[in-house]
């Protein structure tokens, strides 16, 4: 029989550890690749080429890697605007390659108005510069990760917000709602080499909406926040998963699904919100799951998605197994109780998603992804 059950997993902290991959995963990783439907990652936590490559485990196919930004294909109706892209690495190839038709990258920006970036004595401009000519007017902004200088984008994002895409103007009234947002990926933290946790985008966006905040005295929006914990990313990585089934040739529709990640803010509270999204869905397609889950803003609805109709919409389940190799660290013993374990005082994740306790606690915690992979398979009485 076609196995009923697939497996979503984090690369951070679960399959690698920076460009390492943790020893575990070369045990479970080829049994998990043969007998799951796919092998999906929310994030990769940033841009390429940083983090954008498989990762180093020869039996993950790129067709299987969801990439934090790899949804934005979906949002079709961007993709002819003129489109500011952050980030670091191929960002205006990656925005090309999802379906954007319009891309204007940080480093264009700042050389078609040299004046606007004068945090670094170094690079501001040593004359006055002719006035810029013929530069589009952006019609929106995509974060696709941290970027390199912080300052130069910061400033740059928030000039093109306050002068509708027209930061070569002269201030006038500031406009709100401002232009749509498209943002990927919000861990605050990432687990690399380094012995302790590493900024991550969402910290890059907290620092955003806070400048514009103080700046403006509004909320900055978004259109969408793509990556985990959201919903978005796990229907899309759903939708995938489906097609890998049917690749394999199995009938049998796939009922259940275990995400295996290593950080409770995204990996647990993403898989757990999707759980309760499927679980919810089932008493009203329209007004459960996205538009009630604890994301305050945006309309991240199927509306954007389009899956309905594309998957079939079998799932049922998505349980959240955390492990020890990354961000969450337990030294003892794996414990039986998750909840005297997971109980978090300091909330990690994105302004936009309510902290609920119970998001955060993994319905199972293991020493690291193929311990993981043979709970699933005890499970599901597979061998």
């Amino acid at each position: 029989q076609p196995p009923a059950f697939g497996f979503l997993f984090d690369v951070d902290g679960v399959l690698v550890r920076g460009s390492q991959a943790v020893p575990a995963a070369r045990r479970g990783g080829g049994e998990a690749g043969w007998s799951s439907t796919a092998l999906g990652s929310g994030s990769f936590h940033g841009s390429p080429p940083r983090r954008s490559a498989s990762p180093p485990l020869p039996q993950v196919p790129p067709e299987q890697v969801i990439l934090s930004h790899s949804p934005l294909r979906l949002f079709s109706q961007f993709h002819q605007k003129c489109m500011l892209v952050a980030g670091q690495g191929p960002v205006e190839e990656n925005a090309l390659n999802l379906g954007f038709k319009h891309v204007v990258t940080m480093e264009a920006l700042r050389k078609a108005y040299p004046l606007l970036d004068m945090v670094d004595q170094s690079r501001r401009p040593k004359e006055l510069p002719p006035p810029t000519t013929g530069f589009p007017t952006i019609e929106g902004v995509i974060l696709f990760g941290e970027p390199v200088r912080w300052e130069t984008s910061l400033q740059l994002i928030i000039d093109v917000l306050l002068s509708n895409g027209n930061p070569g103007a002269e201030l006038q009234d500031i406009p709100y709602p401002h232009l749509p947002i498209l943002a990927c990926n919000m861990d605050l933290l990432w687990m690399a080499e380094a012995k302790m946790p590493r900024f991550g985008h969402g910290t890059f966006l907290l620092c955003l909406e806070n400048i514009y905040k103080k700046v403006t005295g509004r909320e900055l929006k978004y259109e969408a926040l793509i990556g985990k914990p959201s919903t978005v990313t796990y229907r899309y990585a759903e939708y995938l998963i489906q097609q890998q089934a049917e690749k394999q040739g199995w009938k049998s529709p796939i009922r259940r699904l275990y995400a295996v990640g290593d950080n409770p803010m995204s990996d647990v509270y993403g898989a757990n919100l999707y759980n309760s999204y499927l679980k919810s869905a089932h008493q009203s397609q329209v007004q459960a799951g996205v538009k009630r889950s604890p994301q305050a803003a945006s309309p991240q609805t199927e509306d954007h998605l389009q899956l309905r109709k594309d998957c079939n919409n079998s799932v049922e389940s998505c349980e959240s197994i955390l492990v020890c190799t990354g961000v969450y660290r337990h030294d003892a013993d794996v414990p039986s109780k998750t909840k005297e374990c997971t109980t978090e005082t300091v909330f990690h994740g994105h302004r936009d998603f309510c902290f609920d306790p119970s998001l955060v606690e993994a319905s199972y915690i293991v020493q690291d992804v193929n311990d993981a992979v043979q709970l699933a398979f005890k499970k599901e009485n597979w061998s």
